[in-house]
């Protein structure tokens, strides 16, 4: 009997630990639910229930090709090695199956696991699924990993012009499995400490099944990536995939959305249009990061990649922090960000750029906290994709925007909210003023009236601020 131990990987097509291991015989598949370890994590109570809504569905799935699930709960990871042994002679298991998950706590949780598991002869296979290529597997010349994005992303396209991944077959119904074992249920509170868009908003907002999340890309690819590079950075227009919940917790796999981006060139790497390659680079950011976190694993302990900048003297300053938190810096577009993301547990690319720029920069506030703060509540949040945009933002990371190079938020969002409907939208404070008042709304003299904060910071004399500080060290 094969096991297959599903993590943020909850799909049944294109799956690599699912195929392989069908492959070698009946199977029964496990999820491992870990409350306290998620909260460790800082993942917020809005992913929590978004992988809970699409665990029951692939119990579903799989039950219609009779592969039983097995849901289990411990509190956390350290627990695993034993959890893993106990049921594999339960139930005479003869190898188990994952995919490879690439942050520092999930590498010591396998390899421990491996490592007690073969003892008693029981095989870990472990595959590559959740990257394009396989984690530390793109290196320069001199066998290093690329530091740069520019560098990774050129060698990616080599490789890709060579031979595209392929998507795994769909796998085929076994026999019915008799199993005199309880199989434990998905019942689990995600924690309701941090404030969070309602249950049934989630829902409405962000619907689970691989069928929807393949709709979803599909209508991307078929109506919106033509014109991605001109529309995705104005945060009123639906036009990003907005894909990033799915392959999070894997509804959908990066193979898929690969494929999808050349289905109409018949699966060959040939680049037809600038939305195509737009978004292709996008995708390659999401890998570049990933490798990163593999390959430099001290960014996910809390350090900078620019080891220089741990010397930066950050402001402490609480009410500064809480009004950006809660969307009351006084800097509309900055507010309209933080509040879609309390609302809706996401918030569109451009102004997460915005925000982060100007907690780090203008407010010169430690970008660990706005990391937090955005793992604790995006329904997305990823530890290799949060931590490199919040560092890159911060001129912390690698491939960072340098030091002196501070958005405007003001000027980004006459930008890309012109008319002010993104901000009509999350700020409806400021709903009645016009496109020009809008963006600055204290910079006019009728706005004494409004029931709006006061800008908390200068913005021309905290980027001066910033500069200095990143000069000193």
């Amino acid at each position: 009997m094969q096991l297959i131990w599903f993590r943020q990987d909850l799909r049944i097509q294109d799956h690599a630990a699912l195929w392989h291991a069908t492959q070698s015989g009946n199977c029964l598949a496990l999820v491992i639910l870990s409350p306290e370890q998620w909260q460790q994590h800082d993942d917020s109570p809005a992913k929590q229930i978004f992988y809970l809504r699409q665990l029951e569905t692939l119990k579903s799935q799989l039950n219609q090709l009779n592969i039983p699930l097995l849901i289990k709960q411990i509190p956390l990871w350290e627990d695993v090695p034993h959890l893993m042994l106990q049921l594999c002679q339960q139930l005479s298991i003869n190898a188990v199956h994952a995919n490879i998950e690439i942050g520092v706590n999930e590498l010591k949780r396998d390899a421990q696991t491996q490592k007690n598991l073969e003892k008693h002869q029981i095989p870990l296979e472990l595959y590559h699924d959740q990257t394009i290529f396989p984690v530390g597997s793109i290196c320069n010349k001199s066998q290093q990993p690329y530091q740069v994005f520019s560098a990774f992303k050129k060698r990616c396209y080599e490789l890709l012009s060579i031979s595209l991944p392929q998507c795994y077959q769909a796998v085929a119904q076994q026999e019915k499995i008799q199993l005199n074992f309880d199989l434990g249920h998905a019942l689990i509170n995600a924690s309701t400490s941090m404030q969070s868009p309602a249950a049934d908003q989630l829902q409405q907002l962000w619907p689970v099944t691989e069928d929807y999340a393949s709709d979803v890309l599909d209508n991307f690819i078929d109506a919106k990536i033509e014109h991605y590079q001109q529309e995705r950075d104005f945060p009123y227009l639906n036009s990003t995939s907005q894909l990033s919940p799915y392959l999070n917790i894997g509804v959908i796999s990066i193979r898929q959305c690969l494929q999808a981006i050349f289905r109409k060139q018949s699966g060959y790497f040939h680049i037809d249009n600038v939305g195509q390659q737009t978004w292709l680079d996008e995708l390659l950011w999401r890998e570049f990061y990933q490798h990163i976190l593999y390959q430099f694993p001290a960014v996910s302990r809390h350090q900078p990649f620019k080891a220089n900048t741990q010397n930066l003297s950050w402001r402490s300053y609480e009410e500064d922090l809480i009004a950006w938190q809660q969307g009351q810096t006084g800097i509309p577009i900055v507010d309209a960000g933080m509040r879609q993301l309390l609302q809706t547990g996401w918030m569109h690319n451009r102004v997460r750029m915005i925000t982060a720029m100007f907690l780090t920069k203008n407010l010169l506030i430690d970008w660990r906290l706005g990391e937090k703060w955005f793992m604790q509540h995006l329904i997305d949040g990823n530890l290799a994709a949060n931590n490199g945009g919040w560092q890159w933002c911060a001129s912390t990371g690698t491939d960072s925007v340098p030091y002196f190079r501070i958005f405007n938020p003001v000027n980004q969002s006459q930008k890309f909210d012109k008319n002010g409907d993104y901000i009509r939208t999350w700020v409806p404070e400021l709903a009645h003023l016009d496109a020009k008042k809008i963006h600055e709304p204290y910079a006019f003299e009728h706005a004494q009236a409004l029931h709006y904060p006061r800008p908390i910071v200068d913005l021309k004399l905290s980027r001066n601020r910033a500069i200095e500080a990143f000069k000193a060290i």
